[in-house]
C-alpha cells in the first residue's frame, strides 16, 4: 500500500489507533491510486482542485462564496474595516444562528495600500498621519452580520454594536501589579488567533509584536526600535503588546490578560471544567519556541491562575510559578517579570523548543488538542506537520500527556506549512495553510503554488485523506476559519493580497474587485450544495 521508506515518516494517527496513508498523486490530493481508493473519492460531493497561481480565490463546483467586508469598508460613519483580517469568531444574537457578531483579528497593515507609505527605499519618512492611519488598521473590528432575504451574508453598517477596537484604543492590564508603571495599554496591534470564551467574550492574541514596537533587550535595557517606524511619534513599550487580550463582543470592552504571560501568542482556545474552571492553550509562533497551558482559579475568570509550559519530550506540564521553580527565583525579582520575560522563564524551566506553534483547536470527537507547527527553515523543517496532544485520561486539568504526529507536510502529503485549522460538526479537520508571500511559487513550494484551504476526513474509509477545497489569490493567506452554529457557511479570511507589490504601479494582486482596483483583504462566507452534503 505504501513503500516502506516512505512509512517511516509519513503517518496519520486516527482515532482509535495509528495507521498508514498513502502518497501516490491523484488530482486534487494525495492518495493511493488503487481502484478501492478511486471509487471513495467518487462518493465525495465535490471534486478536489489542483494547485492554482490565478488571482482568485477558487473553490470546486458545489461551493460558491461572497465578500461580507473589505478593509476600507465602512463598518459605521466614523470607522472602517481594518486590514490584514485574520481569526474570526462569530457570537450569534438569536437562536437561527442567522445574525450575530463576526470579530475579525487585523493582524498587520500593508503600508503601501492603507497609509501610501512607499517604505524606506523612498527616502521619505513616515508621517504622524500616516503612522496613525496604520495604527488605526490593527487590532480587530466587531460587525453586525445577518442574512439576507437571498440567503447571503451582510454586514449592518452603522448598528450599535459595530465597532473597532486598534492601535490607539487604550486597553487595562487585567492584573494586580502595573507593567512597567502603567496600569493600561495604548492599543492592541498583530492580532493574530484566537478563542471566545463561555460567557460571551472573544480572546485575540498579540502575536509578532516586535515589527510595531521591537523588543526589549533585558540586559541592555534598550528596544530594538520598530520596524514600522511608529515610535518615531509613540513612545510605547515593547512590554505592552505580546498579550492575549478578552474583548467583550456586545459592548467593546478590553482588557489584557497578563496571566497567560507574554509571547508572540498564536491562539487561545479555551476549555471548561464543570464547576466553571477555564483551561486555556496557548502556543508561541516563533521557531524554538513552546506550547503553553494556563488552568484558571476561579470560575468563569482568566485574571489569575498557573500558567504552565509543555515539556513534550518527558510528557510534562511545568509551572510557571516563581513560588515553585528556584530557577525563576534566582532569575526574576516577581511573577510579573515571569511573565513579561516568558520565552527566557520558559526555557529554564524546561519547556520543549518546537517548529513555530501555531493554531490549536480541540477535537470535538475525542477532545485531544490538536496543534499546527507550521515549520522550522533553521532546522531543515520546511513543510511542517500537526500534532496531537493526548491529556493523561483526556483530562485538560492533568500535568502530564502523550504527543502524536498526526500527519505532516510536504509533497507527498500535497500541502505545507498548516497554519489555521478548524474542526466542522462531523469531526472532520479544515486545514489553512501559510507559504509566505515571498516564497510562493518557488523552491521548495513551487509544487503548491498558492496557499491553500484542504478538508481532511477524520472517520471512514478516507480519514486522514488531503483534499484541496480551495486555492487562493496571489500572495494572500487564508485563515480565520470559523462554522456559522448551523455549519451551512464557513466564515473565512482572505489576507493580504498583493502584499509583495513594490509600487501602486506594480501591483501583483487586484482581488476581490478585479480590474485595476487596489487589492484589500476580506471575509468571505463560503456556502453551497456541497458543503451542506458534507455537514447533511
Amino acid at each position: 500500500m505504501i513503500n516502506s521508506n516512505r512509512r517511516q515518516f509519513i503517518k496519520f494517527f486516527g482515532r482509535t489507533g495509528a495507521m498508514a496513508v498513502g502518497i501516490s498523486a491523484l488530482p486534487g490530493c494525495v492518495l493511493n491510486t488503487d481502484e478501492k481508493t478511486a471509487n471513495q473519492i467518487g462518493k465525495l460531493p465535490f471534486t478536489p482542485i489542483d494547485p492554482i497561481d490565478s488571482d482568485n480565490l477558487v473553490l470546486p463546483s458545489g461551493f460558491n462564496y461572497h465578500v461580507i467586508a473589505k478593509q476600507g469598508d465602512a463598518i459605521t460613519d466614523t470607522q472602517t474595516f481594518g486590514d490584514h483580517n485574520d481569526y474570526t469568531a462569530f457570537y450569534p444574537l438569536d437562536d437561527s444562528g442567522n445574525d450575530g457578531l463576526l470579530w475579525v483579528n487585523h493582524e498587520n497593515v500593508s503600508s503601501l495600500l492603507v497609509s501610501g507609505y512607499q517604505g524606506s527605499r523612498s527616502g521619505v519618512e513616515k508621517t504622524l498621519e500616516q503612522v496613525n492611519l496604520e495604527m488605526e488598521a490593527v487590532g480587530g473590528s466587531i460587525i453586525r452580520v445577518r442574512k439576507n432575504s437571498q440567503g447571503k451574508w451582510e454586514m449592518i453598517k452603522n448598528d450599535p454594536y459595530n465597532r473597532r477596537i486598534h492601535g490607539l484604543t487604550p486597553i487595562p492590564f487585567n492584573w494586580d501589579e502595573p507593567i512597567l508603571g502603567k496600569t493600561e495599554a495604548i492599543g492592541t496591534l498583530a492580532n493574530c488567533a484566537g478563542g471566545i470564551t463561555p460567557w460571551g467574550s472573544v480572546l485575540t492574541c498579540e502575536e509578532n509584536y516586535h515589527n510595531f514596537w521591537g523588543e526589549r533587550n533585558f540586559e541592555t535595557g534598550e528596544s530594538s526600535g520598530s520596524p514600522k517606524r511608529w515610535d518615531k511619534y509613540y513612545d510605547h513599550p515593547p512590554e505592552h503588546y505580546g498579550w492575549v487580550v478578552e474583548v467583550d463582543f456586545k459592548t467593546g470592552e478590553a482588557s489584557k490578560l497578563v496571566a497567560l504571560g507574554r509571547c508572540a501568542h498564536e491562539a487561545a482556545p479555551v476549555h471548561q471544567e464543570k464547576n466553571g474552571i477555564c483551561v486555556v492553550y496557548t502556543g508561541d509562533d516563533k521557531e524554538n519556541e513552546c506550547l503553553y497551558k494556563f488552568i484558571g482559579n476561579e470560575p468563569n475568570s482568566l485574571k489569575k491562575g498557573t500558567l504552565y509550559v509543555a515539556n513534550t519530550e518527558k510528557g510534562q506540564w511545568i509551572s510557571m510559578d516563581i513560588n515553585e521553580q528556584p530557577a525563576l527565583k534566582e532569575n526574576f525579582k516577581d511573577q510579573t517579570e515571569v511573565l513579561i520575560r516568558l520565552r527566557e522563564a520558559a526555557k529554564l524551566v524546561g519547556g520543549t523548543p518546537l517548529d513555530r506553534p501555531e493554531d490549536i483547536e480541540f477535537d470535538p470527537i475525542t477532545g485531544n488538542v490538536f496543534m499546527t507547527l507550521t515549520n522550522n527553515k533553521g532546522k531543515g523543517n520546511y513543510h511542517g506537520s500537526i500534532l496531537k496532544i493526548i491529556e493523561k485520561d483526556g483530562n485538560k486539568l492533568a500535568m502530564e500527556f502523550t504527543t502524536e504526529t498526526f500527519i505532516v507536510g510536504g509533497e507527498e502529503m500535497g500541502f505545507s506549512c498548516p497554519d489555521n485549522i478548524a474542526f466542522d460538526k462531523k469531526g472532520n479537520l479544515w486545514v489553512c495553510c501559510d507559504i509566505g508571500g515571498g516564497e510562493l511559487n518557488k523552491p521548495p513550494y513551487e509544487k503548491f503554488k498558492n496557499n491553500g484551504l484542504y478538508f481532511i476526513p477524520m472517520s471512514g474509509p478516507m480519514a486522514g485523506m488531503v483534499f484541496q477545497v480551495g486555492s487562493a489569490p496571489v500572495a494572500v493567506e487564508l485563515t480565520g476559519l470559523t462554522f456559522s452554529p448551523d455549519f451551512k457557511t464557513l466564515f473565512l479570511s482572505v489576507q493580504h493580497p498583493g502584499e509583495t507589490s513594490r509600487s501602486l504601479d506594480e501591483l501583483t494582486s487586484h482581488w476581490p474587485d478585479g480590474g485595476d482596483s487596489l487589492p484589500r483583504s476580506s471575509v468571505v462566507a463560503i456556502h453551497g450544495e456541497a458543503l451542506d452534503k458534507l455537514m447533511g
